[in-house]
């Protein structure tokens, strides 16, 4: 079968059975409208308003200059002062939804349908959750950020800088933003995407979440600015990450190459990091050209693979016992606290710095990011259950995160508390991109894990920009599931060519800022949507439990067509295709 094949979920009797019993009625389809011309499948609003809004944001910017970055950065001030509280409770709200969608009865309710088949398998899919989740921000933070709260303690906590409590501090904040609660903001979005598009036979795009409120309007101008602003957010937030983090491979290049190896001295600055967006461009447009199952399966998988092999080289050369200890002692401070921490604002007493330049940022960049990231996992989660979902997106990353900080951040904790330094010394000098580089030259085989780690972090911007583009294919064609490789590599090659161009004109980081301050209208989105899903899982239990349900599959059994299980808590847990249906596969 072909990637098209499969991700429009053509199984015969097993989709008659979800369009017959789930899918709306309505006369609309998933592209209805597009216009198909020279290799290209597009939605004739989203797509042409979308690029003209690329086109006049970047003209602005570029153009303006430092006055576009004092107007975005005031909106963002103001947006994290006065909304700040907002932020943190709507991420508790989401927390909350998505366990209750797990335990209760909706958990057993599968994506795609009854019968739906998983589409990768349980490693694939961990993998491709990972690289278009955070994997690029573990490698940036996972150093950085324990060595700012190391000589910042948060307000929170009771301990003087620079001392093993101030470590544990660190630790369990870094949990705190890397750990549960980004991964509810995906897991939330990801869930509602997948059920509206899979069960419901809905476009893959934001617009279709809202149906139960909208109807047949998701078609219309309300669904168009959903999904445009959808839009905005994903491909600036990937261009502006794409332009900064390349600063991150050209400080790593220059750090191995020069202060280890002292044997090649990397220029940085706009042009190597222009050369460097133009080579990870090229190599994400091969893979996105390549397809999801052929290109970003495949890279994502190796991803995983290079991370753990890292992660196993630290563990091994690092201080191991000490790496183990601050695990379990962070991991136990971050579960013991984690109600507290996440309802602290900061507002009475001390600590609301913290809470605003940390906590509040990274919940708006989480839900600013979350229709990209919840897309590209609705698109790969076909054939789970709703608990599996859960439990996949919201433990097992966080989890692996957990060991990641600890391992990366404990190291660099263990060299400055037992007074070996290396690491402070270099971050506080010339900032967070050389935290790591540094660390990992305080041990073995410095040169090689160095190289590694930079290997590393374009490889993870490859497969999010891989991510990126599947994402907004989707959304520009209307919601279609497969579309032209044409498109693809355009919007492939539109990330690459827009961070380039911000970078050049000094405009990147007010637009991150910009895009940042997009995660405000869509926390409301995201509790309108709790509900939105809500309803449309009642629906689906529903029917699944109705008599006309049971007598329907009752036909299908005593005509041949299917084999039914029945337990007394479900009406039906399994429906198998019969043997000829299987043969004629």
């Amino acid at each position: 079968m072909t990637d098209g094949e499969t991700a429009d979920g053509d199984d015969g009797m097993s989709d008659g059975l979800q369009v017959e019993l789930f899918h709306p009625e309505s006369d609309r389809e998933p592209g209805d409208t597009n216009i198909q011309k020279y290799g290209f499948d597009i939605h004739p609003v989203v797509f042409p308003v979308a690029l003209a809004i690329i086109a006049l944001f970047i003209a602005v910017t570029v153009v303006l200059g430092a006055d576009a970055a004092g107007v975005y950065e005031d909106i963002f001030n103001f947006i994290n002062n006065r909304f700040g509280w907002f932020y943190i409770l709507a991420v508790n709200v989401f927390i909350v939804t998505i366990l209750y969608f797990a335990i209760s009865k909706y958990g057993n309710i599968r994506i795609g349908g009854v019968e739906a088949e998983k589409e990768f398998s349980d490693f694939s899919w961990m993998a491709m959750l990972f690289s278009a989740g955070m994997g690029i921000g573990l490698m940036f933070f996972s150093v950085s950020e324990p060595m700012y709260y190391f000589q910042n303690v948060p307000g929170f906590y009771e301990a003087q800088p620079e001392t093993s409590a101030a470590g544990v501090a660190a630790l369990t904040q870094t949990f705190f933003h890397w750990g549960f609660s980004p991964w509810a903001i995906y897991g939330l979005v990801g869930l509602g995407l997948a059920f509206f598009s899979f069960n419901r036979g809905l476009p893959l795009t934001f617009r279709s979440i809202f149906w139960p409120l909208l109807g047949d309007r998701i078609y219309g101008w309300p669904g168009h600015v959903i999904d445009l602003v959808t839009v905005f957010a994903t491909l600036f937030g990937l261009a502006t990450s794409l332009g900064l983090g390349v600063a991150q491979v050209n400080r790593g290049m220059s750090y191995v190459g020069g202060n280890i190896l002292g044997i090649v001295d990397v220029p940085t600055g706009t042009v190597p990091q222009i050369l460097l967006i133009a080579g990870i461009t090229a190599i994400a447009t091969l893979s996105v050209a390549a397809g999801l199952e052929n290109g970003v399966r495949r890279l994502s998988t190796i991803n995983l693979y290079l991370m753990l092999l890292l992660l196993g080289f630290l563990l091994v050369v690092g201080p191991t016992v000490y790496i183990l200890g601050g695990l379990v002692s962070g991991l136990g401070s971050y579960l013991g606290n984690f109600a507290s921490l996440s309802f602290f604002t900061g507002t009475i007493g001390e600590g609301g710095g913290t809470v605003t330049a940390w906590t509040v940022f990274y919940w708006g960049w989480w839900i600013a990011w979350s229709p990209f990231v919840g897309m590209f996992i609705a698109r790969i989660s076909k054939g789970r259950t709703v608990r599996e979902f859960v439990l996949g997106v919201l433990f097992l990353p966080a989890l692996f995160s957990f060991v990641w900080l600890a391992t990366f951040g404990g190291s660099a904790l263990f060299l400055e508390l037992q007074g070996a330094g290396g690491v402070l010394g270099p971050y506080n000098a010339e900032g967070q991109t050389v935290a790591m580089f540094a660390m990992l030259d305080q041990f073995p085989l410095g040169a090689l894990s160095g190289i590694l780690a930079t290997l590393l972090v374009v490889t993870f911007f490859v497969t999010s920009s891989d991510s990126g583009s599947l994402v907004i294919d989707h959304l520009t064609s209307g919601g279609k599931h497969d579309v032209p490789k044409t498109q693809r590599i355009f919007w492939a090659v539109t990330e690459g060519a827009v961070a380039a161009i911000l970078l050049y004109g000094g405009g990147l980081g007010a637009l991150q800022t910009a895009a940042i301050t997009t995660g405000l209208p869509f926390a409301v989105i995201l509790c309108l949507m709790c509900y939105t899903v809500y309803l449309g899982l009642s629906n689906e239990y529903e029917i699944l439990e109705s008599e006309a349900f049971s007598d329907r599959i009752e036909d299908m059994t005593e005509a041949g067509d299917v084999d039914v299980v029945r337990t007394s808590r479900e009406t039906v847990t399994d429906i198998r295709e019969s043997d000829d249906a299987q043969s004629s596969d």
